[in-house]
């Protein structure tokens, strides 16, 4: 499974960013084997509008089944919800830490956004 996951960082040690559309890194990562790839969101961090539904092109172009993140806004969960990619909110910590709970069932995916637009 190819889980997107919000970075301040470009390693699995780096700290989750909070912010979807605007934060400055995605990693994709493979939940089996921990490889990944650095998606850089420079384009969206300082976008005027649009930087979720931006950055929820992106991940989707690149395969990513579930998305970890900290807040999630709802132009930008829809979006995401309509390719097919879920959408865990409150993820924190590292990424490492944020894939780990996801993977053992302790970061639900989430059934709504939980922020407004243009956080």
């Amino acid at each position: 499974m190819k889980i997107a996951v919000t970075s301040t960082g470009t390693d699995l040690d780096s700290e989750v960013d909070p912010r979807f559309g605007r934060a400055p890194y995605f990693l994709l990562v493979d939940s089996e084997t921990l490889d990944f790839e650095v998606l850089d969101n420079k384009e969206n961090v300082n976008a005027l509008k649009g930087a979720g539904i931006q950055a929820a092109g992106m991940v989707s172009e690149k395969g990513a089944d579930v998305l970890l993140t900290g807040y999630c806004g709802p132009n930008a969960f829809k979006a995401l919800k309509a390719a097919r990619i879920g959408v865990a909110n409150n993820a924190a910590g590292t990424v490492r830490d944020a894939v780990r709970a996801y993977v053992e069932g302790r970061l639900p995916l989430a059934d709504e956004a939980n922020a407004e637009g243009h956080w």
